[in-house]
């Protein structure tokens, strides 16, 4: 497939050198906190569903030295791009896979950590333009769960799985989780402001866990005068860890 046009960009304030399509779908926040959320640790291999140009992994490797790690990518266009992140920044430890994560044969129990930021919105909508913003954000019917069953699979007994969702696909992707095997599930709302309904959420659980459902108090994203807070802030721009317990 012929290159894309990209635009050159940086993530976490500038520390990350970070090119993406110049038209159709563009990285929001979501990756960001996605991969802040995920509780790994130097020398632990750690999985990435749907890693569109690499955002989520690179954040996580700036901020865990020594992590490794697979995004799994079915855009090949995408996946190029997301390669070529990893080399500019010199994340050598991280690799691509141009491929369908529900099709991760043969890799059972290598990965201490997975994580994704599956399509949200029903593909039943209207579509956007473009085959590739298409593909990022349409979610057909199951797919959150076929996501969950494959990712789960490659999970060391206790490894985590953290999902970024809109709230409606809470319900559909905690029966998955349970069904896959995993407990200890813990849901964090991100709110927009005080007293605003929160519009995405961090879910994650345990593979093997024998904890019950967690609803955490969760983040507020923006102040009163619209700027973002100080806990989102540090997430943002300088790469902070987000521990959800």
């Amino acid at each position: 497939m012929d290159a894309i046009p990209t635009t050159e960009g940086t993530l976490l304030g500038g520390a990350v050198s970070y090119a993406q399509p110049a038209s159709g779908h563009r990285t929001g926040i979501e990756p960001v906190f996605l991969a802040a959320a995920v509780p790994a640790h130097s020398g632990e291999r750690v999985l990435e569903g749907g890693t569109g140009a690499g955002a989520g992994l690179l954040c996580l490797a700036h901020r865990v030295h020594g992590v490794t790690g697979l995004g799994v990518e079915i855009e090949p266009a995408m996946a190029g791009i997301a390669a070529a992140n990893l080399a500019a920044n010199g994340r050598r430890a991280l690799t691509i896979l141009t491929g369908d994560v529900c099709d991760m044969t043969g890799a059972a129990g290598e990965f201490d950590h997975a994580m994704a930021n599956p399509p949200w919105h029903d593909a039943a909508g209207s579509q956007p333009p473009g085959a590739l913003k298409q593909r990022a954000k349409m979610a057909p019917a199951g797919l959150a769960a076929a996501w969950i069953s494959a990712m789960a699979k490659v999970l060391r007994p206790r490894g985590t799985l953290t999902l970024i969702l809109p709230p409606r696909m809470v319900p559909e992707s905690l029966a998955a989780l349970e069904a896959a095997g995993c407990g200890s599930l813990l849901l964090s709302p991100l709110w927009p402001k005080p007293g605003r309904e929160a519009r995405i959420v961090l879910l994650q659980a345990h593979k093997g866990g024998g904890g019950g459902f967690r609803l955490l108090p969760g983040l507020v994203l923006h102040g009163a005068t619209g700027g973002y807070t100080d806990a989102a802030e540090a997430i943002l721009r300088r790469g902070a860890a987000l521990p959800l317990r």
